[in-house]
């Protein structure tokens, strides 16, 4: 398994901001969806506010995989879903990170949010 390095896990954990480019079935990148993302300890995760039923949530389904963007790393990811014992850190993670965007972070606090964690893993 590969795992970020250092350097890339910082400089993408204090990015305000995430590119995600998803893979369609034939391999082609969708067009980028910006995003926020955090960090807990060594991965990163982003979340859709719209749950699983979200546009660029159901583009992540086609091939698990795709290339993110933030913090000037550019990286080839496989999407992987979080498990309810890692909701917990996420939601600390968004609360501490974007808590200044007071009605803005609670939607990404919800229930329907939650079940669409997905762990940005390198490959």
């Amino acid at each position: 398994m590969i795992t970020w390095n250092d350097s890339d896990l910082q400089k993408i954990g204090t990015a305000e901001e995430l590119d995600l480019e998803s893979e369609r079935a034939d391999g082609t990148l969708r067009g980028p969806v910006t995003m926020w993302v955090v960090r807990t300890g060594d991965h990163v995760y982003v979340r859709s506010v719209k749950g699983v039923n979200g546009p660029w949530y159901q583009g992540t389904q086609s091939r698990h995989q795709g290339r993110i963007t933030a913090g000037g790393v550019q990286a080839d990811v496989a999407f992987r879903a979080a498990g309810p014992g890692e909701f917990a850190d996420v939601d600390a993670a968004y609360r501490e990170k974007y808590g200044r965007y007071t009605s803005i972070v609670e939607h990404v606090l919800t229930e329907q949010a939650r079940a669409s964690t997905l762990r940005l893993e390198p490959r």
